[in-house]
């Protein structure tokens, strides 16, 4: 099998500079799937004997949820990335191994990146609502909106403004690595190999009775549950060992814009192209200063190369972002019906329609192409330069911050791209 997906990174001091996290991922999916940002406001739930529908399954809800910003395939309740107000923010990666994939409908690790996000207010705290819900619901069920199937098993990469954390399962056996400082990344394969900071209770034991692991020899997480050479892991050829040579490149020296380089760069192949594409991007900030807010970039659109990084932070009054929405069609919605995937409807939002249009007209045209990427590259800069000034401000200007507006953003990149295109 041909593993397609994504990639996640996580950097942190001393890796980093002026004290920050920076989180990043690409979110590799079929080429023709869109991906919408959305956000949900936090919420208190009164009646607990209701039931929350994920994208296949219910599950029991919670007192409380918080507030959440998700990039996400628009058919699916889930999300493959995306923050919350406290700064928590989860990546998912599809993962394969010895342990088989389940085909019944469960929750997947798109439902497990939002619950996440929605109960947990640290890394860890997230860590744990996603292990919990695994072993009460399962993983499973088609990760695609279409017939060909698509599922798979997951790892997830979960930072906060203090430390991040790598969560990889397979099936309900699960084992975390802690990060406090450094570089991380994560890919389509299993990467935890003897550092085991939390497992599954019976982890060990299942992989004895599978006759993985002889109980003797240092117990190796990869090694066990999948069919890695683990001693090649860092030379041998893919995104993973690429993604995790681009890191340690700029290792001490890292910025937000060295994140979104990084999730640009082609020739690694973590920007992909083809039948599966990189369809959106984010990149997160976390200073470590809890005075100074987390500044949060998704793209919306696919290519981060030919897409703008457009920051969301979370103020007061926040509307919804309408421009990165994908229409809903309640009860006819196909994911809602069973058997699902019968019909494939519209699902391009706004900017993803612009986008598709401006970069349809130019692409045959090298002039205007480069005089597009040129001045989505200069508002990319001053957006840069806005949040800059924002991350510098130790007492920051709270009414500065509540004009920002996410929207404002989005109308003036569909500007840009509307009026080259018509040039």
């Amino acid at each position: 099998m041909k593993l397609c997906s994504c990639d996640t990174f996580v950097a942190l001091p001393p890796a980093t500079v002026d004290n920050r996290i920076i989180f990043g991922k690409n979110s590799d999916r079929p080429c023709d799937e869109v991906q919408e940002v959305v956000y949900f406001p936090a919420a208190v739930h009164d009646n607990l004997r209701e039931h929350l529908k994920c994208t296949y399954i219910e599950i029991d809800q919670v007192p409380e949820t918080y507030a959440v910003v998700l990039s996400r395939p628009a058919w699916l309740w889930g999300a493959e990335m995306g923050a919350n107000e406290h700064g928590v923010c989860i990546g998912n990666e599809a993962v394969w191994g010895r342990e088989e994939v389940c085909d019944e409908e469960a929750l997947l690790g798109m439902d497990l990146v939002r619950l996440g996000l929605e109960r947990a207010d640290t890394a860890e705290k997230a860590l744990n609502v996603i292990v919990d819900l695994l072993e009460k619901y399962g993983q499973g069920g088609n990760c695609s909106e279409g017939r060909m199937v698509f599922s798979y098993h997951n790892s997830f990469l979960i930072a906060d403004r203090n430390e991040a954390w790598i969560l990889e399962t397979a099936g309900k056996y699960w084992a975390a690595e802690k990060v406090q400082e450094g570089v991380r990344n994560i890919s389509n394969q299993l990467s935890i190999t003897t550092k085991i900071d939390r497992e599954h209770a019976d982890m060990r034991n299942y992989a004895k009775q599978k006759c993985w692991w002889d109980g003797k020899k240092e117990f190796d997480f990869a090694a066990t549950y999948s069919y890695l050479d683990t001693a090649n892991m860092m030379i041998s050829p893919g995104r993973y060992c690429e993604g995790y040579k681009l890191l340690n490149k700029h290792k001490g020296n890292i910025t937000f814009e060295t994140m979104m380089e990084i999730l640009r760069d082609k020739p690694s192949g973590i920007n992909m192209e083809g039948a599966f594409l990189t369809t959106a991007s984010m990149v997160s900030i976390l200073p470590q200063d809890s005075s100074l807010p987390c500044i949060h970039f998704f793209t919306g659109t696919p290519d981060p190369e030919r897409s703008v990084f457009k920051p969301f932070i979370f103020v007061p009054n926040i509307s919804q972002l309408l421009d990165t929405s994908s229409p809903t069609f309640e009860l006819e919605d196909p994911i809602k019906k069973k058997p699902h995937f019968k019909s494939k409807p519209d699902r391009r939002h706004p900017l993803y329609q612009k986008h598709q249009q401006a970069l349809g007209a130019v692409d045959n045209n090298e002039e205007k192409a480069k005089t597009m990427l040129d001045n989505m590259k200069k508002l990319e800069k001053e957006l840069f330069k806005e949040m800059e000034s924002v991350l510098q401000n130790k007492h920051l200007d709270g009414q500065h911050v509540s004009t920002f507006s996410f929207n404002s953003i989005l109308d003036q990149t569909s500007t840009i791209s509307h009026r080259d295109h018509c040039s």
